[in-house]
């Protein structure tokens, strides 16, 4: 007697639908954090950014996060607007449009250096569970573009 095959189709075992719905729950964990300091979730991404590299070109940047920059420019002017961001045309080529931080921008990251413990912290999950998920999703990435 053998068992039935499984549905190709069936919801819980479909990857897509594991990663979207872990993704609506990671995103949920972050947001009580960032709300203080005026963050959603693709702000704090561009934010991550611009701490690391800044100044970015709004294409290096949107290369990096991997956005349409149609979908980073909203994201931009309202990081802008409060006054964390700061963008003007490159002096060495006019078309390209340079982001930088601002000085509340570059203070603000003392704040956010408290937020990955915390979501460790929420989520619950051993750091090394979290690391290889991390890797794991890196290797999903790299296989989905390619």
């Amino acid at each position: 007697m053998t068992d039935a095959p499984a549905d190709p189709l069936a919801l819980e075992q479909q990857v897509c639908f594991a990663l979207s719905v872990a993704a609506r729950g990671v995103v949920a964990v972050y947001r009580p954090l960032l709300e203080p300091m005026g963050l959603t979730h693709p702000q704090y991404l561009v934010m991550l950014a611009l701490w690391q590299h800044a100044p970015l070109s709004v294409r290096a940047l949107s290369e990096m996060l991997q956005l349409d920059p149609g979908t980073l420019s909203p994201l931009l002017k309202r990081l802008e607007a409060i006054g964390y961001v700061h963008r003007e045309r490159d002096r060495a080529d006019e078309r390209s449009l340079a982001v930088t931080l601002t000085e509340s921008g570059r203070a603000l990251r003392e704040r956010a250096e408290r937020i990955p413990p915390a979501v460790v912290e929420r989520l619950g999950l051993p750091i090394e569970d979290l690391q290889h998920l991390h890797a794991a999703l890196t290797r999903v990435i790299a296989a989905a573009r390619g």
